[in-house]
């Protein structure tokens, strides 16, 4: 199951959101797809460096969009990652999962997502402090980790 994908639309109001919480000039462009959601990362850690909480849109393209990094990097589907209330996707190479409740899944919530993705936390540690679940034989993603930049 890979992450939705978010209009082009919808991913500029995010990007034009966070930029003006961050008293940041409005976006130059290119209005891309690939360009706004890279934008939406790096606009949500900016915030998170801050002090600040990201924009709803903002962290929800930039969980988006790591989600889907993570299924390209680890392509498969033995392993469901979770991250509500945004996107799911499954990954990893292994035995597919075909109903009720997969065996492996990894859940934990955007902003540990976002700092783990971004290297900012370490899996282990997150694991260990009850930020991230984890269960089955394949839930560590550790060596995917980290997907930004990019």
């Amino acid at each position: 199951m890979p992450a939705r994908a978010i209009s082009a639309e919808r991913l500029l109001a995010a990007v034009t959101e966070q930029r003006a919480a961050l008293a940041e000039p409005a976006w130059p462009g290119p209005v891309t797809a690939a360009e706004l959601n890279r934008e939406c990362v790096r606009g949500a850690l900016a915030a998170v460096d801050r002090g600040l909480a990201p924009t709803p849109g903002a962290l929800r393209a930039a969980v988006t969009y790591l989600l889907g990094a993570l299924a390209e990097r680890a392509p498969g589907r033995a392993v469901e990652v979770r991250v509500p209330p945004y996107a799911a996707v499954q990954c990893v190479a292994g035995p597919r999962h075909t109903r009720g409740t997969p065996p492996n899944v990894v859940e934990t919530d955007p902003l540990t997502w976002l700092a783990l993705a971004a290297g900012q936390a370490g899996w282990a540690a997150a694991v260990t402090a009850g930020k991230v679940w984890a269960s089955g034989p394949r839930a560590d993603l550790s060596p995917w980790l980290p997907l930004w930049p990019g």
